[in-house]
Order: structure tokens, then C-alpha cells, then sequence
């Protein structure tokens, strides 16, 4: 799939632990929010949705969990578990996150602000909106 990839986090580390920086160029977009989820059950999911305008970048601040991707063809299963790797999803891809540890916190860096309207939620309307 061409919208998503991993994104390397820019980390120092020295005696005293390690320190990753998101700025400038670290992500491809402009950052309008960001939120994320913690206390989420192992047997839950979240996501299950596609953006029409938000670009986003996953990262698994702790423990870990995997973000299921699909350009209405192909699914990517991808496990997230290194504060210093992100996933960035471009638009028009849906995803889905499952699979969360004990105490797993996953950050969402996003390009645009809340807007319910450029949300899909439902996953034929995705496919038909895809033209796939």
C-alpha cells in the first residue's frame, strides 16, 4: 500500500534514558490535534473508520498494539511497539487498532481538527468512495 509507511522518530539516548523529537520535517504534515488512547481492553478495537482530508501518524508511546490498514484492496497488519517508530496513514485508508497490551498508549498526531463530516465510517460506503 502507497499511503502508509513507517516513520523513523529522531531519538537520543544517553545514562539517563532516551528522548524522541517530532519537529520540523519529522512527520509530513502540519499538526491541528492530537489525542490519545490508553486503558483500552485487549479484546477491543478502535478505529474502524477512514478520513477524507486528515492525515495521521500512530505511535505506540507504550506497550504495543497492531493498526490493521486497507485501501478497499490491500490489508496491512502492522504491530506498533517502539515509542520512536510511527505509522503514517495518508487519507482514504481505512484502519482499525487492535490488539493492545496492558497499559499500551497509543498517540495520534493528525492534520486537520475534529470534522465528523470528512469521517467514513461505514466500510462498503469506504469501498464505493475508493472506487474500489
Amino acid at each position: 500500500m502507497q499511503n502508509i509507511s513507517l516513520i523513523n522518530i529522531p531519538k537520543v539516548h544517553d545514562h539517563r534514558g532516551s528522548l524522541a523529537v517530532v519537529e520540523n520535517n519529522t512527520i509530513p504534515f502540519g499538526i491541528k490535534r492530537i489525542y490519545y488512547l490508553y486503558d483500552v481492553p485487549s479484546d477491543s478495537y478502535r478505529g474502524g473508520h477512514a478520513h477524507k482530508e486528515q492525515e495521521s501518524v500512530i505511535i505506540a508511546l507504550s506497550g504495543s498494539f497492531e493498526v490493521i490498514t486497507n485501501d478497499g484492496i490491500n490489508e496491512k497488519r502492522t504491530l506498533l511497539n517502539k515509542p520512536n517508530m510511527g505509522l503514517y496513514i495518508s487519507t482514504n485508508v481505512w484502519r482499525e487498532i487492535e490488539n493492545f497490551s496492558s497499559g499500551a498508549v497509543c498517540l495520534v498526531l493528525a492534520s486537520t481538527e475534529f470534522n465528523e463530516a470528512e469521517y467514513i465510517r461505514d466500510y462498503e460506503e469506504f469501498k464505493l468512495f475508493v472506487g474500489r
